[in-house]
Parts: C-alpha cells; structure tokens; sequence
C-alpha cells in the first residue's frame, strides 16, 4: 500500500512537468511494442463503433462500463513497458481487473465536468483537465474515487495551464493523425495514452513506489 504521507507531501513539492518529456516517453513505450498497441487501439475502435452501430441509443452504456476498464488497460500497459516487464497482449485486459472502481471514478468525474460546463462552461473545462489522473490514482495508488479525483485535481491545478496545453497539443497530434486517412492515428492514438501515463509516472513516481521502488499494483484482485 502507498504511504499516505507520501501521497500528501506530493502535493507540497515543487511541481516540474516536461510536456516534452512526456511525449517522448509515450513514443519510446509506443516503440517497445507497435503491434500490440495498435491492436489494442484497433480493439477500442472497434468497441465504440460497434456499439455506435449496433446499440444506437444505448451506446452511452459501453462507454460508461466498458470504456474504462479498456483505457486502464492501456495505463496498465504502459506501467508494464515503463518497469521493463514482458508485455503481451492480455494484459491490456488487465483493467477488467479494476473494472468497479475504474467505472465509477469515470462516471463521478464525467458527471462533475458535465455540470461544471452546464454551469459556466469554464469550470467544467477546469475540472475535466484537473481530473485527469484520477483513474490512475485508482490503479495504482490504490485510492478510492473522490480521494483519487482529489489528489489528481490538486496536484494538476499546480501545472494546470501546461497540462491543459500539453492536453491540447494531443487533440492537435490526433488531428493530425486523422488526416492521413485516419492511418496516423494508431500511432497517435496509443501514444497519447502512454504520454499520459508517462506524465503521471513523472509527476508521481517518487511517492508512489514502494519498496522496490517501482510503481505497483497495490490492490490488483486476488484469483
């Protein structure tokens, strides 16, 4: 389990994010294994269109309990390439593993940003970049939602404009990648979610480890 010292003494350090960094680090994870993040996107693609197609109306409903537990796969992933694990194509699943507390995290923050734009627009804009790392606090800091929520938006208010820029510059790369006959984006696509992941580790890798001093897992479901 992760000191909860730790965790509150992260959120009165100084605060350095490399938006550059980041991203480097998303393409170097993204290099370990083409194949298998590219599967994995192609994966969620197809999970989102086909509930597009199929369930019309009820779409929503993949992406409130399905869509989680698949983006927490893609964190997992890069957790797994960041600590210099094998990684093979199951364990991108291994959100499933995290599937309640991933889904309700998700939906608290979603209806939150939700509100917040209903109200004046800019707070739900705050708080959607602010919440950013609230379902990896739930991974892998083990956290329940609203402390999890709380954690990220505290430490990202800190960097909130770079984050929110760094945000931005991800829709622009996906963009991008759409141009070119959407080929681009299985490249976009799963690097934006391990530059993700890799900004999260920077940010909180030195209060998150534990005796190994990797980042772990410390409530993965026993079999």
């Amino acid at each position: 389990m992760v000191n909860p010292r730790k965790m509150e003494q992260m959120l009165h350090e100084p605060v350095n994010f490399s938006i550059d960094n980041a991203l480097k680090r998303g393409w170097e994870m993204y290099k370990t294994n083409p194949g298998l993040f590219i599967a994995f996107f192609l994966i969620i693609i197809a999970v989102s269109a086909g509930a597009t197609y199929f369930l019309e109306d009820f779409a929503s409903l993949v992406t409130i309990f399905i869509s989680p537990a698949l983006t927490a796969g893609f964190y997992l992933a890069g957790n797994r390439v960041s600590r210099e694990e094998v990684l093979e194509f199951s364990h991108f699943f291994d959100g499933f593993k995290f599937w309640f507390p991933v889904v309700v995290v998700t939906l608290v923050t979603g209806i939150l940003t939700v509100l917040g734009i209903l109200a004046l627009i800019i707070p739900g804009i705050y708080l959607g970049v602010a919440y950013s790392f609230a379902m990896l606090f739930v991974i892998f800091a083990g956290t329940e939602f609203w402390t999890s929520m709380e954690f990220s938006r505290k430490l990202i208010t800190r960097i909130w404009w770079r984050f929110f820029a760094f945000l931005l510059l991800l829709i622009v790369i996906n963009l991008v990648g759409l141009l070119f006959l959407g080929v681009g984006l299985l490249i976009t696509g799963p690097v934006s979610y391990l530059a993700i992941y890799a900004a999260f580790e920077d940010l909180t890798g030195p209060y998150l480890v534990e005796e190994d001093h990797k980042i772990n897992l410390p409530h993965e479901p026993e079999p």
